[in-house]
């Protein structure tokens, strides 16, 4: 079963390594502050996710609604249905093709 804090190929000596070096450098009292801030800058994006998503389903829905009432039943009118009488005058100085 693989390490659960094996992240991108990191094992647990590496990730305890790196979580010191961010502590030295950013101090007990700056942690809680960027660990707030990355929390509140995750849900915003969750959030703009989601309302995206509401919007794309939103959108095909009117999209589906539109094509099914264009696809209402069209028949033609009687005067296209009827035949078109077509009279070809034939001429007799014509030459046939290729002569």
């Amino acid at each position: 079963m693989m390490n659960m804090l094996a992240i991108f190929g990191l094992g647990t000596p590496e990730i305890i390594a790196i979580l010191v070096i961010v502590f030295l450098l950013f101090g007990a009292k700056k942690l809680p502050e960027f660990a707030r801030g990355l929390g509140k800058s995750l849900g915003e994006f969750k959030k703009a996710k989601s309302e995206f998503e509401e919007e794309l389903l939103k959108t095909e829905k009117e999209t589906m609604n539109d094509v099914s009432a264009s696809k209402m039943e069209v028949r033609p009118s009687p005067e296209l249905s009827r035949p078109i009488d077509v009279e070809v005058e034939k001429t007799t100085d014509s030459k046939p093709e290729g002569k």
